[in-house]
């Protein structure tokens, strides 16, 4: 407790002279009376003279806080009268006041400035120089209340995807607050989320222990929901923060969507375990950003494009995005996949009709009334009206082209578009693209660590490299990897490095339920038209180092400026890399190895097929 004019500290001396300017400010220009003024400077044992005391203290502090402060005598007491000086405390409530209203109204940004301004204000322990009678009657909700928007603050960057930055914070505030429920789940969904599912099981525990011996009680249905949905791997399922309720400040972060309840929330669960990208995610999330006010009218349209090979983590990305920035997008988060399951592309009308429901528009996939099918331009005419002036994140997943695109854009600024494609659709106006490459051998460690765990890898080292490299960045690989470590525990990673390391059986090793980097990749392939897969093909054969265009017209027969169009082609839809310029000007080209070694498979397969019999 102090005071101050300007930068000077205002020289007041004693527990009981600070006692009283406090009471007087936590009053808020109420009359505080002479009982209760001395029962928080004395207690139950009141001197005497305690009213000649009282006045001796309200006279130093009038002559110490000068004129901006009116200090009188108001029966049965005294009060206080501050309008021109700044109170601390009435701009910490000020601010968490409004901080809470961001973070209800899911303005996680703006929130969580707001709450760490307010936090800024506490410059120590409150009240630590006043008499034990005010500290006892008043701390507990003061420091409640300082806790309270801790939490607060704490909901916003988790809705931001702040949870790497936040675990060592969270870490050191549980054991600080062992009991306190709310930021043991905290640190629970941020370890969680950071891939550490087996530390925030424990965290769980540990405080189950806690709550037991200390207070003899079982853990709250908030700490016991978190755990289930971590024990579960339902944690990812469930959508961040919206709304914490000001009456329940230990309301779990799951309790309400990102918009209002008929906003469309379509989103795939986010990857709990999803490692680097953070330069590619930082810019996104920088991009998805809504403008400043003034400069609204003259916004051009957000379209992201994520591009990439297949199953180097573009949908993992923009999903994790989309999550992060969602709170920009009251009024609906969309997903649609362009492509079905066999890789074929998916009928724009049946797109269309889909986001419609969505939307609210029950009858878009419904005949017209005459009994025909809705026509494409019907369908995008509803789509562009129901979207306009509606603040929208459309997710448009694995897009074949521009044209089945372009029938999937809003006609205004105010829905934000994320695309992600294997093709560089380069056509799409007022587009930006990331691209993703392959993880380096570090970025590629970090993911196979997490889904495996750090420890298992750490007693074998070169087995992991093994698998990292035979792996070749690809993210898919990786997960699937690490997967199969993670159920097979008493597996060595050297067994499953042995396996991978055979180009005979490496694609059969890289499968686990769902996922197949051979089957993805075929996929990919299979988009190619005929004459372009056999010259593919027939590229293979020239082994992993990187060509010029002017060796691979040699090796396919054609003249260089149609071999140097067909590989620009094939690095259009990412079958191909281009890895720089060489010292004669020719663009360096490589196939990327598990795109080699699918080729080669399918190419022995066809070799293979007169010689098969029928039994």
């Amino acid at each position: 407790m102090e005071a101050r004019e300007g930068a000077r500290r205002v020289a007041l001396s004693g527990s009981k002279v600070h006692t009283v300017l406090a009471v007087l400010l936590l009053a808020r220009g109420r009359v505080v009376g002479d009982s209760r003024l001395s029962s928080l400077l004395w207690g139950w044992d009141p001197p005497a003279t305690m009213n000649a005391q009282i006045y001796t203290y309200i006279s130093r502090l009038r002559k110490h806080l000068g004129s901006d402060v009116e200090l009188v005598r108001r029966q049965p007491g005294y009060q206080l009268l501050a309008e021109g000086s700044h109170v601390d405390m009435v701009e910490f409530e000020r601010l968490d006041r409004l901080g809470r209203g961001a973070l209800e109204e899911r303005r996680f940004p703006e929130a969580g400035e707001l709450l760490r301004r307010a936090l800024d204000l506490w410059q120590g322990p409150a009240l630590s120089n006043v008499t034990p009678h005010l500290a006892e009657a008043e701390l507990p909700r003061l420091e409640e209340s300082r806790m309270s928007a801790l939490e607060r603050r704490i909901e916003a960057d988790l809705a931001l995807a702040r949870h790497q930055r936040l675990v060592p914070e969270l870490t050191g505030l549980v054991g600080e607050f062992p009991v306190r429920e709310r930021l043991r789940a905290q640190l629970m969904t941020a370890l969680y989320r950071c891939g550490r599912q087996a530390e925030a099981l424990r965290a769980f525990h540990e405080g189950r222990d806690v709550l037991a011996e200390e207070l003899g009680v079982d853990p709250g249905t908030d700490l016991t929901d978190t755990y289930q949905a971590v024990l579960t791997g339902e944690l990812s399922r469930l959508p961040q923060p919206a709304r914490l309720p000001t009456s329940a400040p230990y309301a779990s972060p799951y309790s309400a969507p990102y918009a209002s309840p008929s906003a469309p929330v379509m989103l795939p669960p986010d990857t709990a375990d999803f490692t680097g990208r953070e330069n590619q995610f930082t810019e996104l999330c920088a991009r998805l950003a809504p403008p400043p006010a003034d400069r609204r009218s003259a916004f051009r349209p957000r379209r992201l494009l994520i591009t990439g090979m297949a199953g180097v983590g573009k949908t993992a990305l923009a999903v994790r995005v989309a999550h992060a920035v969602a709170a920009e997008f009251p009024d609906g988060l969309l997903y649609a996949r362009l492509h079905h399951e066999d890789g074929t592309v998916k009928d724009s009308c049946a797109v269309l009709a889909q986001l419609l429901r969505a939307l609210g528009d029950p009858s878009a996939g419904l005949p017209a009334p005459d009994g025909s099918p809705l026509q494409l331009d019907e369908l995008i005419r509803r789509y562009r009206t129901r979207t306009a002036g509606r603040r929208l994140l459309i997710l448009l997943d694995d897009a074949a082209n521009e044209l089945q695109l372009d029938a999937l854009l809003p006609g205004t600024s105010d829905a934000a578009v994320l695309v992600t494609s294997r093709s560089r659709l380069s056509a799409v106006p007022g587009s930006r693209t990331v691209a993703l490459d392959p993880m380096d051998r570090k970025e590629s460690l970090a993911l196979l660590a997490a889904i495996a765990g750090n420890a298992r890898l750490a007693v074998e080292p070169e087995a992991a490299r093994t698998v990292t490299e035979v792996c070749a960045g690809l993210p898919l690989a990786l997960r699937i990897a690490g997967t199969r470590l993670a159920s097979r525990p008493l597996w060595p990673a050297a067994r499953l490095a042995r396996r991978l390391a055979d180009p005979a059986t490496r694609l059969g090793e890289l499968r686990v339920g769902e996922l197949d980097v051979r089957r993805r990749l075929d996929a990919a392939l299979r988009q190619l038209p005929a004459p372009e897969l056999e010259l593919l093909r027939t590229l293979v054969r020239r082994g992993a180092e990187p060509f010029a265009a002017t060796s691979a017209a040699l090796l396919l027969g054609l003249p260089e400026t149609a071999a140097e169009e067909f590989l620009e082609r094939l690095v259009e839809v990412s079958l191909l890399e281009m890895t720089g310029i060489d010292s004669a000007g020719e663009p360096r080209y490589r196939l990327h190895a598990l795109v080699r070694l699918v080729v080669r498979a399918g190419r022995e397969q066809r070799t293979d097929r007169p010689f098969t019999r029928a039994s």
